[in-house]
């Protein structure tokens, strides 16, 4: 299946540059901005051109009759947004299980306009011990960029600026990128 959406990717006149790290001990890719559903297409696409499996949460709704099982084979997690859970915890446990998961996720949650980002990507990685991978979708260029890795020092807000630094000229299908923090904007 991964040969098909690298193949329509490729038709669309899609490109990737970069890569992910030869890493056994997994990475969380934090793609952004998030602005339509063909993201998730394009999310594909990248995995089939690049030849990588990873999985991805979206939001339980779907993964119902009469696609969730689409969404489960294509590497998909369910996550109730309605209730609080400790996702990060769940996740941590996760990697302990399988600590060479490559988990894909849209850290700005959703694809309104307003807002700023979730921070459960960091913590992830943070309490993980995992890698962040940035990944900019660029619809105006057709690119896609796999940044190189980033460690999170623990300190969110000192790393704010690095982080949004990958996303610079990053422009989504609707809208630029949301920030951060709330009172930060994206640099362009």
């Amino acid at each position: 299946m991964n040969r098909f959406f690298a193949f329509l990717f490729r038709l669309a006149g899609w490109k990737v540059k970069g890569t992910l790290p030869p890493n056994p001990t997994g990475c969380i890719i934090a793609a952004a901005p998030h602005s339509s559903n063909w993201d998730f297409f394009i999310g594909l696409g990248v995995r089939g051109t690049l030849k990588f499996n990873a999985s991805y949460l979206g939001k339980q709704e779907l993964f119902r009759f009469p696609y969730g099982w689409m969404f489960r084979r294509l590497g998909g997690i369910p996550v109730n947004r309605s209730m609080r859970s400790d996702l990060v915890q769940q996740v941590s446990e996760w990697y302990r299980n399988k600590p060479d998961t490559i988990l894909a996720l849209a850290p700005e949650g959703t694809r309104k306009p307003g807002g700023v980002w979730k921070t459960g990507f960091y913590h992830m990685a943070l309490q993980c011990g995992v890698p962040i991978v940035f990944c900019s979708i660029d619809y105006p260029s057709k690119q896609v960029t796999l940044h190189a890795p980033f460690t999170p020092s623990g300190d969110y807000s000192a790393d704010v600026p690095k982080m949004m630094s990958y996303f610079n000229g990053s422009m989504g299908k609707h809208r630029g990128i949301l920030p951060m923090l709330p009172g930060i904007e994206k640099n362009t």
